[in-house]
């Protein structure tokens, strides 16, 4: 499962690190809101740990802005102790469940246990449409209308990332923490091998959808290829 942890009293946030690495997790940190948010609206991870006083944009905010771009993933809220009103405007503002600090570790992992099942059981189903087509993240299945085409995980995970951001630009780094894992010796190359796949198999579901890099920058999808972007 991969967390992503936004605390900004560092020596709470790497403690936390080291506890959930020690059970398996792979965290990432985010030491204030607005680069909190970034990591966030990248769609990698299974759960986020948010807490609500933050420098530079607050936790609250975060959280809004991560539901108002439909990021879906799970949100755990961490609070100060007695503060009601903090955990009635996290949970208002689309936050799955709280965390009162000081909190015990077992129960901070309980918690995540929990809402790593609410995750799946919330993708289980989801398949994914752009375009012309339809992607079963889960049986790795790309449709265009009849033409079904079978993806390898990464493909399909390549794809399922780019559904997602539709509306945005993906770049190379973010495809990396999806794919690979922002710890891993991943490079450039690799992603531009991955795009090159999903590009064939596209074309071998006759689709018109296609994913355009843009220079220097990063891909996204389209329905058709337009004037100075490149396949």
């Amino acid at each position: 499962m991969r967390i992503l942890l936004v605390e900004d009293e560092e020596y709470i946030a790497e403690a936390v690190e080291y506890s959930l690495k020690k059970h398996n997790y792979s965290v990432d940190l985010a030491f204030d809101g607005e680069y909190g948010l970034d990591c966030a609206l990248s769609c990698v991870y299974d759960v986020i740990i948010l807490d609500i006083m933050l420098p530079k944009t607050d936790g609250i905010t975060v959280l809004r802005e991560m539901r108002r771009e439909g990021i879906k993933t799970p949100v755990l809220m961490l609070t100060a102790k007695g503060q009601t009103n903090d955990k009635i405007h996290g949970l208002d503002s689309g936050a799955d469940d709280y965390l009162a600090k000081p909190f015990d570790t077992g129960e901070l992992l309980a918690r995540l246990r929990a809402l790593g099942r609410r995750s799946a059981e919330l993708s289980h189903d989801g398949v994914l449409s752009f375009g012309d087509i339809t992607l079963n993240p889960h049986t790795l299945s790309l449709c265009n209308g009849e033409t079904e085409v079978k993806l390898t995980l990464k493909e399909a995970q390549l794809l399922e990332l780019l559904i997602q951001r539709k509306n945005t630009v993906v770049t190379k780094e973010t495809i990396i923490g999806k794919l690979w894992g922002y710890d891993s010796d991943a490079e450039d190359s690799h992603v531009e091998n991955q795009v090159a796949l999903l590009r064939r198999k596209l074309n071998q579901a006759d689709s018109k959808t296609s994913v355009l890099t843009l220079r220097g920058v990063g891909y996204r999808l389209a329905d058709s290829v337009k004037k100075g972007a490149s396949r």
